[in-house]
């Protein structure tokens, strides 16, 4: 009988592996792997490479060329990015901003206007006069038509856009308000005058409110885009100064090196840092100066006017309604015609908004409108005071006449300060847009310049260390 041979017995631990026996190939031992030394990363070797560059001459001169040309396209670059954001926002002062704070005082104005011309119409009679009719309805046409204006310019979520979306919810409430009030007039019912009532609460209450809230986000936005468009370019004085030194430097280094006093495309290099850091500052300091101008002598006092000529109509529309309501509406403490007493607020907040204005005027077509104007509410005071005693007498009829009478009446006062604020406003207004045009206009070609210019220079530090590269070889 054949046995099969016996499989080799395991090694015991600590012991020598069996040796192969005859006939039985050796098996070959597996080498470790060992890996492959790494590499230099890329930042390595591009840091050796320059430590090399800079042991020698033209390694030097190629390093401080590369330097010289990102530094000044970077200042070029730079100064044409802050100087355009800079001209942007001068011109939003001058067509965006500005108009539509200018808009939003005229919306308010419009509906203070038309409230008055309402109340004024109610007054006159059953038959109410065509021109105060007509006055209404423009009134209430320039305001839609602002409003309109108004959404297209302003963004979907801002609290301008929510006070338009009121302004144009509550309107067509209160113009049906005042044709009930006109309706009920004709027919000689008292309702009218309840009507009437209730269509100046709501404009008083709802629609100016809101009106003032539009106005003073304008205003905001106004006065920021004046700031950003008076904000110095730091950043770009900061990398053209740096940027003067190094080229400086750079020459002065040439200079002891070779004795040669100019080196040509450095000194252009030199020449177009200088005319960008120059243009710059001199274009921006004219900037600023137009655009405080404009709003120190224009958008301050436009602001004021505004608020005399809303505290006019205010006075004028409550004076109105003091005959309407006849003493049916009280302060909240009950002693006083509530008409009377806003009339009388009102009226001083007119004379304080004409003190300030005339302390702005800077010039005689400024002042003389104000002049009329503060004429006209001494006189308008006379012929209410005449007015009221007349109806404290008894005599409604007397004091309807000397209110919205045919002559010498309160009304005729009123429009002749409503007339002269106008022709101040328009003054103003046209000071403002000249100082603003004058500032935004400092800006003109300067984007274009320093990027250009930031080019040549760029590349006039090129030229110009080339020229000393050329010499080693």
């Amino acid at each position: 009988m054949t046995y099969p041979p016996n499989a080799p017995a395991a090694s015991a631990p600590g012991t020598a592996p069996a040796q192969p026996g005859p006939g039985v190939p050796a098996q070959p031992s597996v080498a470790p792997v060992t890996p492959p030394p790494a590499g230099p990363s890329a930042w390595g070797e591009v840091k050796e490479r320059l430590r090399r560059a800079a042991t020698t001459e033209p390694g030097r001169l190629q390093i401080l060329g590369a330097v010289l040309a990102l530094l000044v396209v970077a200042f070029g670059g730079v100064t044409a990015f802050e100087v355009a954001d800079r001209a942007s926002s001068a011109d939003d002062v001058v067509s965006r901003s500005q108009p539509l704070s200018a808009d939003a005082a005229d919306i308010y104005r419009s509906l203070a206007d038309a409230d008055t011309a309402a109340a004024s119409a109610f007054l006159a009679g059953a038959q109410e006069p065509a021109d105060i009719q007509k006055r209404y309805a423009d009134d209430i046409r320039t305001a839609s038509r602002l409003l309109v204006k108004a959404a297209a310019s302003t963004e979907g979520s801002t609290e301008s856009a929510r006070e338009i979306a009121a302004l144009n919810e509550q309107l067509p409430r209160y113009t049906g308000l005042i044709e009930r009030a006109r309706a009920a007039n004709r027919q000689g019912l008292p309702l009218g005058g309840a009507y009437l009532r209730y269509a100046n609460k709501q404009m008083t209450s709802e629609l100016l409110p809101a009106a003032e809230r539009l106005y003073e986000a304008e205003t905001a936005r106004l006065q920021q885009d004046d700031e950003d468009a008076r904000d110095w370019p730091y950043l770009s004085l900061a990398l053209g100064i740096l940027a003067l030194a190094v080229l400086v430097l750079a020459q002065r280094r040439n200079y002891a090196l070779t004795n040669r006093v100019f080196n040509h495309g450095l000194l252009a290099a030199t020449a177009a840092s200088v005319v960008v850091l120059l243009w710059m500052a001199a274009a921006h300091t004219v900037a600023r100066a137009g655009l405080h101008d404009a709003r120190e002598h224009g958008q301050s006092s436009l602001q004021v006017l505004n608020a005399a000529r809303i505290s006019s109509l205010k006075a004028r529309a409550n004076e109105n309604l003091t005959l309407v309501a006849r003493g049916a509406v009280l302060t909240e403490d009950g002693k006083n015609d509530k008409y009377e007493t806003d009339y009388t607020s009102s009226m001083t907040a007119l004379t304080d908004a004409l003190a300030q204005a005339r302390e702005l005027a800077d010039d005689d077509a400024g002042r003389d409108p104000l002049a009329t104007v503060a004429e006209r509410t001494a006189e308008w005071k006379d012929r209410h005071k005449d007015a009221r005693a007349k109806d404290d007498a008894g005599d409604f009829e007397g004091a309807r006449l000397r209110v919205v009478g045919p002559d010498k009446t309160t009304g005729q006062s009123f429009d002749q300060v409503d007339a002269a604020l106008k022709k101040a406003l328009a003054h103003e207004q046209s000071e403002f847009t000249s100082a603003a045009e004058g500032g935004r206009g400092a800006l003109t070609g300067l984007p274009l310049g320093a990027a250009a210019l930031g080019v040549l220079g760029a590349a006039g530090a090129i030229v110009g260390i080339n020229r000393r590269l050329s010499e080693y070889r």
